[in-house]
């Protein structure tokens, strides 16, 4: 198979060094010292994907997007920022102008080679899905099943992307999929906003829930991989994963006709750590105004957190994690959901105890 194309734009040549010593062994590598210099290659050849420095003199590497993102040629290229600087608003504007990810420099040379695998393969997969919806018209019936295993594929491998930098919370995404499947078969069974729910295709919500975290690929590796309690300020940096989940869903909105199930994630991203007594984050949303799809989350993700080890905190027993939840019904949940977790805590345990296994039988 042909080696892929990348592009390593940076003004500081031990960059590029340290950046193709990385990835030549597995991609075709050109480096590039200059944001003009890139424009004047990609006349010549389209690049599979970017890795572009933000400060440059003459072009930095905002300016740069701005010309790559608004010539119909290029538009479609993707473009990884590297960058030192470690503020929020930076991130949030280069995810705006088009950028799909932020490396840290320095950057770590096994970490750099799996971020930009592992963002080819999405894009691989996507243009497959693509390939595959253009001729899906005669073959609808025979291949659906493919189509959304293909999918299913796809948000593995965005939520796998999320799962290797954040390597603290381990299989955090797979385990509170199974714990909001128990919530959503219990909440079918109560009755409990009974019209919303039965509104639901009940598999689309749970392949949603695997991007809930999505937004964490735009959080600095220092906050999000740091083996201790994170200070104020870091916590305040880490809250913004929910605005950025969002950007990037919104983004994927707009190149695809699967909207209902999009919106499940961006409703999932956004809102899961809204409370329900209006002290959460992003928005402060209260009571019913949170999304139901938001607050079930919220029950499943805070269980999680409670009932795992952390390196600044040791795991709960699951009667302790009840306990939390059933104290905090109210105030951080929704009261009819937490009447709900209790019902069905048992089978929280049960799942809490296959993946504690799991990890045991299959040490990281």
């Amino acid at each position: 198979m042909e080696k892929k194309y990348i592009y390593l734009v940076d003004d500081d040549p031990t960059n590029l060094t340290v950046g193709s010593t990385a990835l030549e062994k597995h991609y075709n590598v050109v480096t590039l010292n200059t944001g003009a210099r890139l424009l004047k290659m990609l006349e010549k050849r389209i690049p599979d994907l970017i890795l572009l420095d933000i400060e440059m003199p003459e072009m930095d590497g905002f300016q740069t997007i701005v010309r790559i993102k608004s010539n119909e040629k290029f538009k479609n290229i993707l473009v990884i920022f590297l960058t030192a600087k470690n503020d929020c608003q930076s991130e949030l504007e280069g995810l705006s102008l088009g950028a799909i990810d932020f490396i840290t420099k320095p950057f770590s040379p096994p970490l750099l080679l799996k971020r930009v695998y592992i963002h080819l393969l999405v894009e691989s997969q996507q243009q497959e899905l693509v390939r595959f919806n253009n001729h899906l018209q005669d073959m609808v019936d025979q291949k659906t099943r493919t189509v959304l295993e293909l999918q299913n594929t796809v948000l593995k491998t965005m939520a796998e992307l999320v799962e290797f930098r954040d390597t603290i919370t381990g299989s955090h995404i797979e385990r509170t999929q199974s714990y909001l499947r128990i919530l959503i078969d219990g909440l079918r069974k109560s009755g409990y906003c009974a019209e919303e729910v039965a509104a639901w295709d009940s598999e689309l919500l749970l392949q949603s829930a695997q991007l809930h975290d999505i937004g964490k690929i735009a959080i600095e590796d220092n906050i999000l991989r740091k083996p201790t309690k994170l200070t104020p300020g870091e916590f305040e940096k880490i809250k913004v994963h929910t605005v950025f989940g969002e950007e990037v869903i919104q983004k994927i909105k707009k190149n695809t006709s699967n909207q209902v199930f999009l919106e499940q994630a961006r409703l999932l991203a956004f809102t899961h750590h809204e409370k329900w007594d209006g002290t959460g984050y992003p928005s402060g949303l209260k009571g019913m105004n949170i999304p139901l799809q938001g607050r079930l989350m919220a029950v499943a993700d805070v269980y999680d957190a409670l009932v795992s080890n952390r390196p600044y905190k040791t795991a709960l027993e699951h009667e302790q994690a009840v306990e939390i939840i059933k104290k905090q019904s109210g105030t951080h949940f929704d009261p009819a959901l937490v009447d709900l977790f209790l019902n069905v805590s048992d089978e929280f345990k049960i799942n809490n105890n296959i993946a504690m296994q799991k990890n045991f039988d299959n040490p990281e």
